[in-house]
């Protein structure tokens, strides 16, 4: 019995230690397991994120153990959160007539903009407030107040507008990023009022860059930014951003053939928008340089009654004596032509240079012109060729202020 006893304890032993043994292993397992699990979770918060700015700025991402966003999400929250109060919704009234002939105010078109100063200055599309006679902006508080054109730049579908907020009410201002170092895939999102719905959030990629785009006034405005982002009517306007919050475009136009949303948006790139609006708010408009000369553009039927040697450019038909042209030789014609039918005519002259190309860009028509001469600056020089008989010139000339 006293043999028994022993083997008994020492099987009991064994147990016992394996037992243990096991129990540490598994203890070993489950601690190992619970800090892989916050390693992880904390690799699906982005790096830049700012908690104690997002405090201050009432960002409210829950950052506990049941959190299930993504770095992506995160982002996406944080900029939205700290930037859609920034965004304000333009609406306009227009100018009618009802059945007694009489002036009636009648709602018009509706779109975004960004506050970029705090005394109420925002930035928005031209065309949203085409022809309006009376502009509104209202903010994210549901608040509403009229508001002034300071200036506007249609060759790149900008305008800046002023209202006059309430002493007691701070601002948000947007941010402003950087368009020149933009990458095709860099993703980016889009604030603003698709349809009336207020302060709506897409996101997207760059999909292209420096798009030239002809707008619906035969403007083409040039680097446009190409995105996939949802950009509907109402979206025009508003910010597009980077994954920082920074505005890096003007959301203008989307391509489509239903009037919608199509994958593609076009936007005009927020460096552009600091030119413009730095010359808006010290001159009331952009100042742009231009070539003092009367100018006419070639067509194949102008072509072919002048016996020109092309069918493209423009021809200098006047140059003015003592301009800047003038002084850069540039040649105007010696032989008068009419135009047109009755008061609708006009006269101008052949014989004179044809200008093909300004800055190394080919010139083919007046639009091409204009779009080549839009960031240049009276004072500027420029190398252009011009068609002189049968040869082709080099000329450089400094530019003249566009009247």
């Amino acid at each position: 019995m006293k043999l028994y006893s022993r083997r008994q304890t020492l099987v009991f032993s064994l147990i016992a230690a394996v037992i243990f043994a096991s129990a540490g292993f598994y203890a070993g397992i489950k601690f190992n397991s619970n800090k892989d699990f916050k390693e992880v979770q904390a690799e699906t918060m982005p790096e830049n994120l700012n908690l104690t700015a997002q405090k201050n700025e009432s960002i409210a991402i829950n950052t506990s153990a049941n959190t299930d966003y993504s770095q992506a999400e995160a982002q996406n929250i944080y900029v939205y959160a700290s930037t859609n109060e920034s965004v304000v919704n333009i609406t306009t009234e227009t100018m009618g007539v009802n059945w007694f002939f009489e002036p009636v105010p009648v709602e018009g078109g509706s779109g975004s903009g960004s506050i970029i100063d705090e005394s109420g200055l925002v930035l928005t599309n031209t065309h949203v407030i085409a022809n309006a006679s009376k502009i509104f902006i209202s903010l994210y508080d549901g608040s509403q107040y009229e508001a002034q054109v300071v200036g506007m730049d249609p060759e790149n579908d900008l305008a800046v507008l002023k209202f006059d907020p309430p002493k007691n009410i701070k601002l948000t201002v947007i941010k402003f990023g950087d368009s020149a170092n933009l990458k095709v895939g860099q993703r980016v999102l889009a604030i603003g009022n698709p349809f009336g719905l207020e302060r709506t959030l897409t996101d997207g990629i760059v999909s292209a860059l420096k798009r030239p785009i002809q707008n619906d006034k035969n403007i083409i405005i040039k680097n446009m930014i190409q995105t996939d982002t949802a950009i509907n009517p109402g979206n025009s306007g508003g910010p597009l951003l980077d994954t920082q919050g920074r505005m890096i475009g003007i959301n203008t136009m989307i391509y489509s053939t239903s009037g919608s949303s199509a994958g593609v948006g076009f936007a005009v790139p927020v460096n552009t928008a600091k030119r413009v609006v730095a010359d808006i708010l010290k001159y009331g408009k952009v100042i742009r340089g231009s070539i003092d000369a009367e100018l006419v553009q070639v067509s194949g039927r102008l072509a072919s009654y002048a016996k020109l040697p092309v069918a493209y450019g423009l021809l200098v038909s006047e140059v003015k004596r003592g301009s800047n042209a003038a002084k850069a030789d540039l040649r105007g014609g010696n032989e008068a032509v009419r135009s047109g039918i009755g008061r609708y005519s006009s006269v101008f002259y052949i014989g004179g240079d044809i200008i093909v190309e300004i800055a190394g860009q080919k010139i083919n028509n007046i639009t091409d012109y204009y779009s080549v001469l839009e960031d240049k600056k009276p004072g500027e020089t420029v190398d252009i060729k011009v068609i002189r008989g049968k040869k082709l010139i080099d000329l450089r000339l400094t530019l003249s202020e566009r009247n």
